[in-house]
Order: structure tokens, then sequence, then C-alpha cells
């Protein structure tokens, strides 16, 4: 999320990053406070592009790499701690995903996201500030964006959408601390295009912030229309607002309602399911179109009102986001997280528990939303 870091969390550092003077990592230390790291050493790699070895040869070169880069050194002690934890846990998910064809050629396809997966529990685990858990897996989710960004149909949408959630000063920095830790034949083309990202993003006033939108409106319009120009001006038409909750089940959402809006409508499925006597484990087909209903109604009245469900993965939201603004109604997400022990501990107090199984199912598919999705997105 490319979000400014909290004023009480300036003061946050990883174990293991290293400080002035000399700048020594000591890998010794990292490997015993995170043991995950071991399985790197059993991971090979293509050779063509990494002939310096296996994955965990790569990760200390690419850690090296950032720490020794004037950029990197002239940051204060969080922003280096950030650039640091991502540098090191870029690769965590390549022992998974690693795969070995007929003819020794070597792929691991799907690293990226299964590895901001696991970056965000390991940071969860260590009690990280939510907003600097959130950026460094957005640099571990975009991390490769600088080296590819000009094959994408889009180059300029993808360089937007990423600077939403992350500073792309900060991931070409990653990047180039990847290239700069790696043995392969195509190096200096790659630091080549890593400086053109730089000044793609310059050029369009997106390199260490968000690209700036004219309006929260006409940022909506371009992030939901296949083909749209950033510097458009939209005309907002909006009509009414709809808050859109986000959070696994237990995590306070009809809190948050009674505390913030108890004035406004609530479509909540969890009422709708004791009403109509469907349990969280059978079919919802039937309660999300229930809500739906009554969702339309409020829409075609022009009523304010609040989606009072999980809405953890991204295609769930989209489809009740595109419904919503078809009547030109203003989303707000309101996202609520707390620890999973708490959430298991909460739930257990609620009148229509959920099944444990299905919250950490919940848990292991939660995709956190953002700004690209909606007009406003709040974070508790």
């Amino acid at each position: 999320m490319n979000k400014q870091i909290d004023r009480e969390d300036l003061l946050w550092t990883f174990p293991g990053c290293p400080t002035t003077p000399g700048l020594q990592i000591n890998w010794a230390v990292i490997l015993c406070q995170f043991p995950c790291l071991r399985s790197l050493a059993k991971c090979e790699q293509n050779p063509l592009y990494h002939a310096e070895g296996n994955v965990w040869i790569h990760t200390q070169m690419v850690c090296e790499a950032l720490v020794a880069r004037p950029a990197w050194q002239a940051m204060n002690v969080t922003e280096r701690s950030i650039l640091f934890a991502a540098a090191l846990f870029h690769d965590i998910a390549k022992p998974l995903t690693t795969q070995v064809a007929e003819d020794g050629s070597i792929t691991a396809k799907g690293h990226v996201n299964l590895g901001a997966q696991m970056v965000r529990q390991i940071l969860a685990d260590l009690h990280t500030p939510f907003t600097i858990r959130e950026t460094i897996v957005a640099i571990v989710r975009y991390e490769s964006l600088p080296l590819w960004f000009w094959d994408k149909p889009q180059p300029l949408r993808s360089i937007v959408k990423a600077s939403q959630v992350v500073r792309c000063d900060w991931l070409a920095l990653m990047a180039e601390a990847d290239v700069r830790g790696r043995i392969c034949v195509d190096g200096t083309k790659l630091l080549e295009t890593i400086e053109f990202f730089r000044e793609f993003c310059q050029e369009h006033d997106c390199l260490d912030r968000a690209y700036p939108f004219s309006s929260d409106h006409s940022r909506f319009v371009y992030f939901h229309k296949e083909v749209a120009d950033p510097t458009y001006a939209a005309f907002d038409d909006t009509r009414l607002e709809v808050i859109l909750m986000c959070g696994l089940p237990g995590t306070g959402k009809d809190y948050w309602i009674d505390q913030n809006h108890p004035d406004l409508a609530v479509i909540s499925l969890d009422r709708l399911r004791q009403q109509m006597g469907v349990l969280p484990t059978d079919p919802q087909g039937t309660i999300v179109q229930a809500g739906r209903d009554l969702a339309q109604g409020y829409l075609q009245s022009e009523t304010p009102f609040i989606w009072n469900a999980t809405n953890i993965v991204k295609p769930i939201r989209s489809s009740l986001i595109k419904l919503f603004a078809g009547y030109r109604a203003r989303i707000r997400i309101v996202y609520l997280e707390v620890p999973l022990a708490q959430v298991l501990r909460q739930n257990r107090d609620r009148t229509a528990q959920v099944p444990a199984a299905v919250i950490h199912r919940y848990h292991d598919r939660l995709e956190i939303p953002d700004l690209t999705e909606c007009y406003c997105l709040d974070y508790s």
C-alpha cells in the first residue's frame, strides 16, 4: 500500500537488518531467527538466469547488493528495514514452487503470489505494524515490475496501478539489487531497463508517490475501465455512498458498524442466514442473491447502506462494486483485521459461530483490498 508510514511506526526495525557503522549482515543470526530460510539452500535455479547457484546464495547476494547501494544507505532506519526484509524474503516461496522438467529446465511459476502470502504471515507473527507489513508484501509482489513493465499491454497502467500500493522508486531499488545479486548474461540490459522504468515513472509523476489523480472519482473510473486516460478528470455523478465491509468472521464488523454508523441501513449476510436457516457451510447462493435484491432496492431509492459480509477475495468484492457503481454509488471499503487467535476467540463468543476450519480457510484465501478497487479505503 502506498500509504505514508505512521509516525508511531518510524522506530520499527527488522531483526537482522544491518546498521551503521559497517553495515555487516550477520547471516548466522538471521538463519537462527528465520529457520524457514534454510530451505532456500536446497532449491536450485535456472543457470541461464542464476548462474550464481541456489536461491540462498542469490538471496544473500541480493541483500548485500541492496545494502551497498547509496540510495538504501540514505534512507531512515525504518525504510532500510522495509527494503531489507523484502530482499530477504523475495524468493521465500521458490522451494515450494520450483519444478524441474524432463529436459532439465527449472521453473518456479507462482512463487511471487505465494511468497507474498508467506511474507505476510511471517511479518504478522513478528507483530509488524500493518502499514509496514503490507508495504513489504507489496514490494515482494511487484518487485519484478521494473524489469517487465514495458512488455505489458498497457505499461502506463501497470505503473499507475503499482504506485497506488507501493513507491515505484523502492521497486526500482529492489529490482536493481535483485539484478546485481545474480550472475546472468543479460545483467547490463536489465539494469538499463530499470533505469528506463525510473525515468518513465518520473515522467508520469509517480516515482516516489502514488499517481496524482484529479479526484477519487477519476481514480475509480480509471481502474474500472479497460482503456482509460489517467489524466482525465471524470465528472462526479455519484448519488449515494455504500460501505463495503471486509474482514474475517469475528473481526468486529458488527461492532464497528454500531460504533460508527448506527443510523445506516445494513445488509448483513449473517442475519440473512439466520432468517433463512442457512448454515455457513451450506451453499450461499440464495443468501447472496437475497442480499443483492435488498441492495438494489436501496440503490434505486438512493439510500446509503452498508453491505456487511466477509468479502475476503477480490472477485466477490468486484462483483458487488460493479453492482453498486452501476447505480452511481461511491464505494467505501472498510477492512478490519485482528490476529487470527483473537478472531477464533471472538468467533466463539458470537451467536452465529463459524466453524474454525472455515475461518482458517478464509484466512488462507484472504486478499486485502487496495485503493484501485474503491473511492475510499479505511484500515482498522
